[in-house]
């Protein structure tokens, strides 16, 4: 095998989001439910014999050193592999966006090289290198729906109700370090515990957001006026909208079953949004990739 091609990075959505503190080394507490959804990049790795890692955008232009090839050389350099591998990336999660698109891409390099390169590492080996390339990462090599917590590193997976969302992203984006760095950002929310939410949430009844809150939300909405408008639209079409991640893409629960409670057509958008309607991932497509 030197190629695997079509391989998924999905999007995730964070049903609440609260910051319960901050470390010694200022990265910040948190908690909050994972879910996957069917918004994905595709992602192609072809293995080269010269041990050099390139990558070859097919869509949107990515940062020189994005999440995709720093996994790539944190696998490289770990397992002291000799090949290396073109990475060729069909951008379709927007940047900028509060959905772990770069995550997802990171956590699905880890996985498709680790098959690739024949290392058959289990998922814990692989594990320890996402928790050091972001909060989002572990949850992706994990592939469960998830309760998480500290970092990002303390998954508990979670098994949700097939759900539909409205996902709108506003042409604006934010980055994740200027929404973390605020001093306006509440850090000391009062934790939860699992079963909080899962006493607490009907996640068929869209007449609120739900459990909870995001706490990034308020801080995003004074800096990008476009967050809280995404979140008005959403609201008025149907009775609930959030923030997920640290934005800028706002979503709205849209029932369960086989079609959403409503939708909306592209002429409804404002110009330069974009928007689809998705569908909760049971698991990730990759979950078997790694033991």
């Amino acid at each position: 095998m030197n190629a695997l091609y079509d391989v998924p990075a999905p999007a995730k959505l964070n049903l609440f989001l609260h910051v319960v503190g901050r470390r010694d080394d200022g990265l910040h507490l948190l908690q909050s439910v994972f879910v996957l959804i069917d918004w994905s990049d595709t992602l192609h790795f072809e293995r080269r014999g010269d041990g050099a890692l390139v990558r070859h955008d097919l869509g949107a232009t990515l940062p020189p050193d994005d999440l995709c090839l720093r996994a790539a050389r944190s696998l490289q350099s770990s397992s002291g592999c000799s090949w290396g591998a073109d990475i060729r990336v069909d951008k379709q999660i927007p940047w900028g966006a509060g959905l772990g698109g770069g995550s997802s891409d990171a956590a699905t390099t880890l996985l498709a090289l680790n098959r690739l390169w024949r290392l058959d590492w289990p998922r814990d080996r692989l594990l320890a290198l996402a928790v050091k390339l972001g909060a989002d990462v572990p949850f992706f090599v994990q592939g469960d729906n998830a309760f998480v917590q500290g970092i990002g590193e303390h998954l508990t997976p979670l098994q949700l109700p097939r759900l539909w969302f409205a996902v709108i992203k506003p042409e604006a984006g934010l980055a994740t370090a200027e929404i973390f760095g605020s001093p306006e950002l509440e850090r000391n929310t009062r934790p939860v515990i699992l079963a909080d939410f899962l006493a607490d949430t009907q996640l068929s009844d869209c007449a609120a957001a739900g459990f909870g809150r995001n706490d990034l939300q308020p801080v995003a909405q004074r800096r990008c006026a476009e967050v809280g408008k995404a979140a008005d639209w959403l609201r008025s079409r149907f009775g609930n909208s959030r923030m997920s991640g640290s934005g800028s893409a706002v979503f709205a629960r849209a029932g369960t079953g086989d079609q959403p409670m409503a939708t909306w057509s592209a002429q409804e958008l404002p110009p330069r949004w974009v928007g689809r309607m998705c569908r909760s991932l049971a698991v990730h497509p990759l979950q078997g990739w790694a033991s």
